[in-house]
């Protein structure tokens, strides 16, 4: 069986700015990515590819096999959905109304898709062919980028439960750190753990490997943090916090999602936000998750091309890959970054910036594609790693698209 993840275009656009970058599989929620949790439950072996929009399908091409499970990886996992798919006859697709979950299609009805240089634009025609049945039980959907956030404490504990079954946890063998709840603590090899205090009883704790907790730092369930990455001396973390691998992060954190290769150091609050990967934070920058008179929050959106109603409370920063902001920045309330923005200033930034801006609360100007990539070759650089050239193509592509962003 051949696993391939299909874009559907309207998740892609709801999901801006984090699948201008990448496909909507390789997004994290819980611990592990939206495609891993597809992975893991089916074989962590099996092949994937994917159908995603022309400009990123070099980096995330199509490989179509005789037999083929197409999955719509907006939809969480779970056991129950996995068993439903699998028994899938060829040629037959499971819906929950209008939305797609899955479907199992033969390899010759997915190979007339390379023929197009959309091949999005084609599948409904595919789709078309198959017969229809109904999922009626609960999905989990991850539709909204405030999902991600919404949704990660929960899926922290099932990711947790799938990759700790019959496994034992390392010790903690540091005398300074006090544990609450350490039955709900699983460590990987190769974590360092100083003077700190991990609370577990309100959810789990699951530490990567080769993972640091720097000293006096204090972390509180559902938690994870995956490979590579710090926790920052004296930082406080809260409940359903998610940093992914190599990752460094400080100060006060709650209910935010890292997804990889970013830096909040120092002092400052995130809150209810997600950051994309290789994202800067200057010292003491803030973001307000709350409004002061309690009302819904209302957010960028990239598909009607203004703010709608989230109808969510608490919501802080999206912010997409490669964007960095200098010391002191305030972001406001359901501020929403698009990709590579060099943003700086002392007041309150715009509640939405487009991707390739730079500037601040006075003014933004395009930030040019070449003085970007001179930004990314230092920033990688330090990494001992040199810029993709598939990666430079979708983002000079963005950097194209930007000027839609203001209409």
């Amino acid at each position: 069986m051949n696993l391939i993840f299909v874009d559907i275009p309207s998740f892609r656009d709801t999901l801006k700015p984090f699948t201008f970058t990448r496909p909507v599989s390789t997004i994290r929620v819980g611990i592990v990515t939206l495609g891993e949790k597809w992975q893991m439950r089916l074989d962590q072996d099996i092949p994937t590819s994917h159908i995603t929009d022309s400009y990123l399908a070099e980096k995330y091409p199509l490989r179509v096999e005789a037999d083929n499970l197409v999955v719509n990886p907006a939809v969480a996992a779970d056991n129950e959905l996995v068993d439903e798919l699998t028994k899938l006859e060829p040629r037959s697709a499971l819906y929950q109304g209008e939305v797609l979950v899955g479907a199992c299609i033969p390899g010759k009805d997915l190979t007339v898709l390379a023929g197009y240089p959309n091949p999005l634009d084609q599948l409904p025609e595919v789709l078309a062919k198959c017969r229809s049945t109904n999922y009626d039980r609960p999905l989990l959907i991850i539709q909204r980028p405030w999902d991600i956030f919404l949704q990660n404490g929960e899926q922290i504990q099932a990711d947790y439960n799938w990759l700790t079954r019959n496994r034992t946890s390392s010790a903690i063998s540091d005398i300074h750190t006090r544990t609450y709840g350490e039955e709900n603590i699983f460590v990987e090899e190769g974590v360092a753990i100083k003077a700190a205090i991990i609370n577990a009883e309100s959810g789990p704790v699951y530490l990567g490997e080769n993972t640091t907790i720097h000293e006096n730092a204090v972390i509180k369930g559902p938690f994870a943090m995956l490979e590579g990455a710090h926790v920052n001396i004296g930082a406080k973390i809260r409940e359903a916090t998610t940093i992914g691998p190599n990752s460094k992060v400080g100060g006060e954190v709650k209910n935010s999602v890292f997804q990889a290769n970013s830096n909040k150091g120092h002092e400052g609050f995130v809150g209810n936000s997600v950051i994309g990967e290789w994202c800067n934070f200057g010292a003491d920058t803030n973001t307000s998750n709350l409004k002061n008179n309690y009302q819904p929050i209302k957010l960028w959106d990239y598909r009607t091309r203004q703010l709608e109603d989230s109808g969510q409370t608490f919501c802080g920063l999206m912010m997409g890959d490669h964007s960095k902001c200098g010391i002191n920045t305030m972001f406001n309330t359901g501020t929403v970054v698009g990709v590579f923005t060099n943003l700086f200033g002392g007041d309150f930034l715009p509640k939405f910036i487009p991707s390739f801006s730079w500037g601040g609360s006075d003014s933004l100007v395009e930030f040019r594609f070449e003085k970007a990539v001179e930004v990314l070759e230092r920033v990688l650089a330090r990494r001992n790693q040199t810029p993709n050239l598939l990666d430079l193509e979708i983002l000079r592509h963005i950097s194209q698209y930007r000027s839609s962003e203001f209409s």
